[in-house]
């Protein structure tokens, strides 16, 4: 364990703020992802024809590599946090649009004939009605989606020391200490872990209704493997 906390004075960082570091360029493109992941579910879902295109979309952007995206960016916004969480934002769409769809496809008919009768709008049923019975399938697609993002930021550290953990990872072949690269991993992987313990947590108190044995249809459907990665993150 000697020198496994001893961070090297090139990252100016702490250990304490290069996990803070990683947890704001993980998980703030993917709350951005989900804001633009609501709306845009919500109109595949009121054309149809609309969700193919849509899934098609985020599917190739996915498949580009981070590395090919950086070259891009960076032009325009330097060798910052904003490179790094662009396409993470991006990236996070291929798992969010997919799960709000099935989320809120999997609302009874019933239930929407309900609500129309008590004279609720597109908007207010969406908001009021449809999201909230939706909300495991969405839960489990974060989960996806946070725990990715969680993984890739470490690819920050090829422009400019942005990959906040995974900057040990650099340092580790740099200084000859693979306790550093240890260090990353296992860190990583616990920040994972306890996001998505947070996220279980969320889900229940938002649906104590749920029977907690097994998993809904809709949550299941939500929760399929993501396309695999394409070339280099």
């Amino acid at each position: 364990m000697n020198g496994f906390f001893d961070i090297p004075s090139d990252l100016d960082n702490t250990y304490a703020g290069l996990i803070g570091l990683h947890l704001r360029e993980a998980l703030l493109p993917v709350l951005a992802g989900l804001l633009a992941a609501l709306p845009l579910a919500q109109l595949c879902v009121r054309f149809r024809w609309l969700y193919p295109p849509v899934l098609g979309v985020t599917t190739v952007f996915y498949a580009i590599p981070s590395l090919a995206v950086f070259v891009v960016l960076i032009d325009y916004t330097g060798q910052t946090e904003l490179t790094v969480m662009i396409p993470l934002a991006v990236y996070s769409l291929v798992v969010l649009v997919p799960a709000i769809v099935d989320g809120v496809r999997s609302v009874p008919e019933e239930t929407l004939a309900a609500s129309t009768a008590m004279g609720f709008g597109p908007v207010r049923r969406y908001l009021q009605v449809q999201l909230p019975i939706a909300v495991p399938a969405i839960l489990a697609g974060l989960r996806v989606a946070v725990a990715s993002s969680i993984s890739l930021v470490s690819v920050g550290a090829l422009i400019g020391n942005q990959g906040a953990l995974g900057n040990l990872l650099a340092d580790a072949q740099k200084y000859g200490r693979p306790e550093l690269a240890v260090n990353s991993v296992l860190t990583t992987a616990v920040l994972a872990v306890l996001c998505d313990a947070v996220l279980v947590l969320v889900r229940n108190l938002l649906t104590p209704w749920m029977p907690r044995g097994r998993r809904p249809r809709a949550e299941e459907a939500a929760a399929r493997p993501e396309p695999q990665e394409a070339g280099v993150r």
